[in-house]
């Protein structure tokens, strides 16, 4: 350890360490371009000039190591002077576009100019001008005359995306930032080159000129379009979701995310096939209903059919509180056939984040109980029940089933099928009541991932049933917050309802007289229930969430 002081502050630090690292390690924040905690040090803005006591010169506090007696001035004025100087240098040849610019409001270069700049410029002659609109890839645009020459896109994809692909040519000012002769920027994860970009050099090509920063709202939540479970913030502008970027957290993604995560994994949100309320089957075809006919329907047929002629499919895209509450039915109406389809790609995993399982909340699902318990009731041995026709009647959660052609004819075979969807899908085509179910961007809940970590979804658009319960609500947010929280201000999508919400309907329409009043009794009686969800609440969940406590075997939801 080594005892240093910044700007005054005396205290210990590990010898290994930066002064930059040290420096954040006290909450003393020192500007920077090219450092980044997850990528080598490079040392090429040199804005993160300090003063150290006895040395000639400023140095850069990305890679001077602490040591034991250092004193260090972060605001001197030479400090100053000097990053007034490496502005002034940075911006001589950038263009002002920052009125155009994606990147305004998350700037650091704006920041910076503003904070740490004097606002004037020597140069007087003309900029050097450079390519823009330069397709690099699939998903990521370059204007060049903006690149700074950080080198954080270049390092990220020679160290944690394993693909060599971008360099720079040229020398002096005329440097640019390209891909290598025959190359494209189309690895995996080659949209975490837009987050690195300290400017507004490197854009996504999907989110381009749709929205500047100030006029979406963002909420934490999670991708789904693996088992990994990777921390988001979602951006949203008049109740549409118009980007996902990732959100730190250490122990499930860090920085990053994947561009699959990015892009397709709210499109069915967006999308214009949205199952706008509950449908019943009504001369050979669906017609939209009020919830309460629709959930009397389905309690008036489940009661029709014996227990060995009913089965149920859970769901490893909804949420644990869903899938709690769908065993807890299943057990109620002595249903003893229930499982979950899996979705697993082998060939399409990698070692940094993406999971061959395709769904977000496998281990969820098992752990509140969506499994046989003996193997014989599995998801092939339903679909092969339906088949002999020992099972009439199929209760199926959010999950397309029938895009398996195997299991779609299978379907056509049963008396009464009813679904939970969000939208419109090879399934809803067969059933005979579809419940129009909420997507992961509208409702509360937690899933939990591959490694059994617990995290929260949050919604961050509103459906006809939030609007209904937010009432006098969303009018006070509004007051407070204004435009910025627009996802209180615009009209509904659909009249959709959480998945629990739906089984708790139509398990009190059976007679059960369930009582919970939010999705938080729900995972609160999980919490108290399972052994594994023990000491767990929505609160101590947090921003990252918490580790399932490992048990031999979950108790099925009908024995609690």
């Amino acid at each position: 350890m080594a005892k240093i002081t910044i700007d005054g502050k005396q205290f210990e630090a590990d010898s290994k360490l930066t002064i930059i690292q040290a420096a954040l390690e006290q909450g003393i924040e020192i500007p920077h371009f090219c450092w980044h905690p997850r990528l080598s040090i490079a040392g090429n803005c040199r804005i993160c000039l300090v003063e150290v006591e006895k040395l000639p010169k400023l140095v850069i506090a990305c890679s001077t190591q602490v040591a034991d007696g250092m004193v260090v001035k972060t605001n001197s004025e030479k400090v100053v002077n000097g990053r007034e100087a490496v502005m002034e240098f940075l911006l001589i040849n950038h263009p002002l576009d920052c009125p155009i610019c994606d990147e305004a409001g998350e700037c650091k270069l704006q920041d910076y100019a503003y904070k740490l700049s004097e606002g004037v410029s020597r140069f007087e002659f003309d900029k050097i001008r450079k390519p823009k609109r330069v397709e690099l890839g699939p998903n990521v645009m370059l204007d060049t005359e903006r690149c700074i020459m950080c080198s954080r896109c270049v390092r990220f994809c020679d160290e944690i995306a394993k693909k060599p692909q971008l360099t720079f040519i040229q020398r002096a000012d005329h440097i640019e930032l390209t891909t290598f002769p025959g190359e494209k920027l189309d690895n995996p994860y080659s949209m975490n080159t837009i987050d690195l970009c300290p400017v507004g050099a490197l854009t996504s090509r999907d989110f381009r000129f749709k929205a500047r920063v100030w006029e979406m709202s963002s909420t934490d939540t999670i991708c789904v379009g693996c088992a990994r479970g990777c921390n988001t913030k979602m951006w949203v502008r008049n109740n549409e979701i118009l980007r996902l970027t990732p959100r730190l957290n250490p122990d499930v993604n860090e920085y990053w995310m994947c561009d699959h995560g990015r892009l397709e994994t709210f499109k069915s949100v967006n999308s214009d096939n949205h199952i706008k309320a509950p449908m019943i089957r009504k001369e050979g075809e669906l017609v939209e209903v009020g919830w309460d006919e629709a959930i009397a329907k389905v309690a008036m047929e489940l009661k029709t059919y014996k227990k060995h002629e009913l089965a149920g499919v859970g769901s490893a895209f909804a949420a644990n509180e869903d899938n709690y509450l769908f065993v807890k039915l299943m057990y109620y109406l002595g249903i003893k056939k229930f499982d979950y389809k899996r979705h697993i790609i082998e060939d399409d995993q990698d070692e940094l984040l993406i999971r061959a399982d395709k769904t977000p909340n496998s281990t969820g699902t098992r752990e509140v109980g969506v499994v046989p318990k003996d193997g014989s009731s599995d998801f092939s041995a339903i679909i092969a029940g339906i088949n002999n026709g020992t099972i009439k009647a199929l209760y199926v959660m959010d999950d397309n089933i029938a895009a398996d052609r195997a299991v779609a004819d299978a379907l056509l075979k049963l008396d009464f099928l009813v679904v939970h969807a969000a939208n419109e899908n090879e399934t809803t085509k067969l059933a005979d009541v579809v419940l129009s179910s909420s997507t992961y961007a509208e409702k509360n809940g937690t899933m939990t991932n591959f490694q059994g970590r617990v995290q929260r979804i949050r919604p961050a658009i509103t459906t006809a049933e939030q609007d209904r319960a937010l009432d006098g609500f969303a009018m006070s947010r509004l007051d407070k917050f204004g435009a910025h929280n627009d996802r209180w201000m615009n009209g509904p999508r659909h009249d959709a309802r959480p998945s629990w919400r739906i089984l708790l309907g139509v398990a009190n329409a059976l007679g059960a007289k369930w009582k919970y009043a939010t999705v938080d009794d729900v995972f609160n009686e999980i919490a108290s229930t399972i052994e594994s969800f023990k000491g767990m609440s929505y609160l101590r969940l947090g921003l990252r969430g918490m580790m399932l406590k490992r048990t031999t075997e979950a108790v099925p939801a009908g024995k609690r």
